[in-house]
């Protein structure tokens, strides 16, 4: 069992529809009110069907009050790292610290090389992503005296000034699956946030997953409780009956992700499904017995 102890986070994951633009910001709004804690959107800006997800980010910040945004995970490849932090410094400002970081190092290279980004291999994808990690938190830290240096092999900051600093420490949450991947999410990263769906065995493949984190995080001198982890849920419903992984009523929905968290180390759900109804019962149905259950668990194990 791996509890790493966070605090439980509730969330959506967004359709960022072009043709149901109002309907994509309806449902943050929906969660914000709900009492939720994030809302995100996956990013693909060679996908037509798509809003521009920094656009929507910034504006669903706009129209929220305590919600955090963040993307699901933004493609470094279409968006320069240096400007990314300054972009995410910002929105953080504006938002009142409510911005989050989700990363990833690229996929459909097809469709990346189409509007100009690099092609790389999944090997120089990993490392690409490193080095603009590290020009990203430099960018942030205001507190480090001279302009950002870096002379990578993927990217450069020739004596970038820092600055603006973030509102909060934002997170940097790492989109992984791979061995590498998930290496470098626990050397570097803040949190691990994949898809259930993806991964190869589902729930079975968080134990490997878990070790492969906690292991690079111990080889960089951190603590395996130093990366959140994260999960994307896409094929959810509110049901009578049991059928499946949060497929059923919302009693199966809390034992279930209780389970997650409690033996897993899984401590925030993010939901797809683009439903505001299901939106509203996951945050009234489901996350506060969630919460009960976890917590009266940890404080067991505490006595």
């Amino acid at each position: 069992m791996t509890d790493y102890r966070h605090d439980l986070l509730f969330g959506t994951f967004a359709t960022p529809s072009a043709h149901g633009a109002r309907q994509v910001v309806d449902l943050a709004v929906t969660a914000d009110r709900a009492g939720l804690d994030l809302v995100t959107f996956q990013d693909h800006p060679y996908q037509p069907a798509f809003l521009d997800t920094w656009t929507l980010l910034s504006y669903v910040a706009a129209r929220t009050e305590n919600v955090r945004v963040s993307g699901n995970v933004l493609s470094l490849p279409l968006r320069p790292p240096a400007v990314l932090a300054r972009a995410a410094a910002s929105l953080d400002v504006l938002s009142g610290g409510r911005f989050e970081l989700g990363l990833g190092a690229g996929a459909f290279w097809d469709g990346i090389e189409a509007m100009g980004g690099r092609r790389l291999t999944a090997g120089q994808g990993v490392e690409a992503l490193r080095e603009a990690i590290t020009i990203i938190r430099d960018i942030w830290d205001t507190d480090t005296r001279g302009g950002v240096r870096l002379d990578g092999r993927y990217y450069q900051a020739a004596g970038a000034k820092r600055g603006p600093r973030p509102a909060h420490d934002i997170g940097v949450w790492v989109g992984a699956y791979k061995p590498k991947m998930l290496a470098l999410t626990g050397a570097v990263g803040d949190g691990w946030l994949p898809t259930i769906e993806y991964l190869p065995r589902g729930v079975d493949s968080l134990p490997d997953a878990n070790a492969r984190i906690d292991e690079a995080a111990e080889a960089a001198g951190r603590s395996p409780r130093d990366v959140r982890r994260l999960m994307n849920f896409m094929n959810v419903q509110f049901a009578p009956d049991g059928r499946g992984l949060l497929a059923g009523p919302p009693a199966q929905w809390v034992e279930q992700l209780s389970d997650l968290a409690l033996t897993h180390g899984v401590t925030t759900f993010l939901i797809g499904g683009d439903d505001g109804h299901a939106i509203e019962r996951f945050a009234a149905e489901v996350a506060p017995a969630v919460r009960e259950a976890v917590g009266r668990e940890r404080r067991g194990a505490a006595t």
